[in-house]
């Protein structure tokens, strides 16, 4: 019976027990991080504090705060006037300053509109977090999934290799025919190819966790456990907790608030002057002082600046729409792979119940069976074969379940909790 056949109702047996004694699970035990993972959680808090991303996600949070900080400042600064006016005999000199009004309130929803931004640059460097925790976390699986595979080709190799050894010496004592024996040393030349193949996927794996900060050398030392991974949980409908929901939140009020900003740069601010100076009456003539005040109001005839407010409406109107498409899509994202992961836990529980995954046993096992004769050369060869593909599926499987257990983690809005990366200074 082909492994794919056996494996598909492994999985669905699995996956029905484990679903029905998931639901009465907790949230707590989803997020609390286990003993096992710990070295996993410092190693990727390391890699995120060393990477570019990490330090471009700071800046543009420092940036953002600054540009509140900014919108908090007064508008207009005062201006000083001085003037001089010599005509005929008359000689007129004065300074005055000047200081145009914030009478709209211009100051406080720029401000407003700021601190909106703040909270959207902060929630953005919840996802770029998020996001890293995720792409290190698959690269880590993909990478040990591909140690696993080379260690079980070698293992495949070093069992086909001693095997074409003894067809060799079974067709020198006449115990087997040539075509047996040329068959064991095609095996051994398959098992030659795919080793290459194994070893040029490892390469790849550690290509790609390098590239997201990953140090391959040293997080080999630490196991990747799969014993504290806990089954998933009933959803639950608290969306609002998610990055992706507070980034659209955050862009839906800061859109709105920049509708008061627009709407309040079409009120014209005063500016208001006060100035002093001397009149002199032909040369050693009279002498008079002069004061006055000036109020100028800008006159918006040729431009009343509605067009911006129509324009940040219509934006404003957009990210609402953005935001209630956000909502059905993660409904949807979580819904999947909540499901995703429930099925490849269950699978995974099933395969290392699975007595059909012990290879040493089974290799000896069949050698034993063919060497007494009640196995022929191509059904041994098959059966290991088949053996050793469900070693190396394994290894896959292990990895599908860290993948689908980091997308979890994310699409519950668990991951940074799990990862502690929030508190990295």
């Amino acid at each position: 019976m082909p492994f794919s056949y056996l494996a598909r109702r492994v999985v669905a047996r699995a996956a029905m027990a484990v679903l029905a004694g998931s639901v009465c699970l907790s949230v707590a035990n989803a997020t609390e991080p286990g003993i096992t993972t710990a070295p996993v959680r410092q190693a990727l808090r390391a890699a995120w504090q060393q990477h570019p991303s990490y330090r471009a996600t700071e800046a543009q949070l420092a940036a953002a705060r600054a540009r509140l900080d900014a919108a908090g400042q007064p508008l207009y600064n005062p201006e000083l006037e001085f003037s001089g006016d010599d005509e005929g005999g008359e000689r007129t000199t004065s300074a005055g300053i000047n200081l145009t009004l914030d009478v709209s309130g211009k100051r406080r929803a720029r401000s407003d509109a700021a601190s909106a931004r703040v909270d959207l640059a902060t929630a953005e460097a919840r996802i770029r977090r998020r996001d890293f925790a995720r792409q290190w976390l698959t690269g880590l699986a993909d990478l040990h999934a591909s140690q696993q595979r080379v260690r079980t080709g070698e293992r495949r190799l070093a069992l086909v290799t001693r095997f074409a050894e003894l067809a060799a010496k079974q067709f020198a004592a006449d115990d087997i025919s040539g075509l047996e024996r040329d068959l064991a040393q095609l095996a051994r030349d398959e098992a030659q190819a795919e080793q290459s193949q194994l070893l040029a996927d490892q390469a790849d794996a550690e290509a790609r966790f390098r590239s997201v900060g990953g140090n391959v050398e040293a997080i080999l030392a630490a196991p990747l456990s799969t014993d504290d991974l806990p089954a998933p949980e009933p959803m639950t409908n608290d969306l609002q907790a998610l990055p992706e929901w507070l980034v659209a939140d955050a862009a839906a009020k800061a859109a709105e608030r920049d509708v008061m900003v627009a709407r309040r740069s079409r009120v014209a601010d005063p500016t208001i002057g006060a100035y002093g100076g001397r009149k002199e009456y032909d040369v050693g003539g009279p002498r008079d002082n002069v004061f006055g005040v000036t109020v100028t109001v800008p006159l918006f005839v040729r431009n009343s600046y509605r067009a911006e407010v129509v324009a940040a409406q219509a934006d404003a109107d957009a990210a609402q729409a953005e935001l209630e498409r956000v909502r059905l899509a993660l409904d949807a994202d979580r819904r999947r792979v909540t499901d995703s992961y429930a099925a490849t836990y269950a699978a995974w529980n099933g395969w290392k119940r699975s007595r059909g995954t012990d290879v040493e046993r089974r290799a000896d096992l069949l050698e034993r069976l063919w060497r007494e004769g009640e196995l022929s050369t191509a059904d041994y060869l098959l059966q290991l074969k088949q053996t050793l593909d469900t070693q190396l599926a394994g290894a896959e499987l292990q990895a599908r379940l860290w993948r689908t257990y980091t997308d979890y983690l994310a699409a519950t809005g668990r991951l940074e909790d799990w990862a502690d990366l929030e508190r990295t200074p």
